[in-house]
């Protein structure tokens, strides 16, 4: 017996002769099938932000594919590391045998405070509202905008306007007022940005939505938001307008902080069954 360690665990229901629900790999590529949604969220010694969040933008869309979905979660759940800085991914494969399920543990990455941006040369999004799907197409994205010295890409809209990065939500502040884009521009809903807004509006900042070319933001404190990083302060939109300094990311960051929340107190730690 072990704990579930760092990899991919394909899932499966598991009846009442009971057993492990996690099992070894069965096919070859574990890449194998077209990614139909997926969700990540950092976990930090057994503490998240926002995960009954992103559970629910998970089985929202898993859910059309599988009625066990919640069944799923709560061995995810039950399976994650108690102690480390993972980054855990929750993934629905479609498969030639039907679909698949499974949980990847990874190291979280290196993180940063900072990011600098650039506007991104097309829009290739085909599934706006879902994760997972568009995430390779997404991956490009960045890619473009490295090369020009970027760490995220600005996506805009036919008509210019601000709807999202590549991997992350967006808000900027105008003065003392806390902007977001347009709430009729498709876009995943972010659980981080989410947090942000919630708690922004506890204590009282004046919120507001807009439709915003990347000029527009000139002068204004942009803040990029994932699950990943949590709280970014754009320094530099390359070819784009000169943004403000990072007032408030630090009081951003607490509000995030205070967002974390310990996942399982009263557990021990979990066993891989063989």
């Amino acid at each position: 017996m072990s704990a579930l360690g760092e990899g991919l665990h394909p899932w499966r229901p598991v009846g009442a002769s009971g057993g492990s629900p996690w099992v070894a790999l069965d096919w070859c590529d574990p890449h194998e099938g077209r990614l139909l949604t997926a969700d990540s969220w950092r976990l930090v010694d057994g503490r998240a932000r926002g995960l009954d969040a992103h559970r629910a933008r998970f089985i929202a869309t898993a859910g059309s594919w599988r009625d066990d979905a919640e069944v799923f979660w709560r061995d995810v759940e039950a399976a994650l590391p108690r102690s480390g800085d993972w980054f855990p991914r929750v993934e629905l494969r479609e498969r030639a045998d039907g679909t698949q399920l499974s949980l990847r543990l990874r190291p979280t990455p290196a993180t940063s405070t900072e990011v600098d941006v650039a506007t991104a040369p097309h829009d290739p999004r085909t599934q706006p509202l879902v994760k997972g799907p568009d995430l390779e197409a997404l991956q490009g994205l960045r890619t473009a905008v490295q090369a020009l010295g970027a760490g995220e890409a600005i996506i805009v809209d036919a008509r210019g306007i601000i709807v999202e990065g590549a991997y992350s939500g967006l808000l900027w502040w105008r003065g003392e007022t806390l902007v977001r884009p347009a709430d009729t521009l498709a876009r995943i809903p972010s659980v981080t940005v989410g947090l942000v807004l919630r708690a922004a509006r506890e204590a009282g900042v004046e919120l507001a939505e807009a439709e915003a070319r990347p000029e527009d933001l000139a002068g204004c404190e942009l803040w990029v938001l994932s699950a990943l990083h949590g709280l970014r302060s754009a320094q530099h939109w390359i070819a784009g307008p000169a943004l403000g300094p990072a007032r408030h990311a630090p009081l951003g960051r607490e509000w995030l902080d205070s967002a974390a929340r310990e996942l399982y107190p009263d557990r021990g730690t979990p066993a891989l069954g063989g």
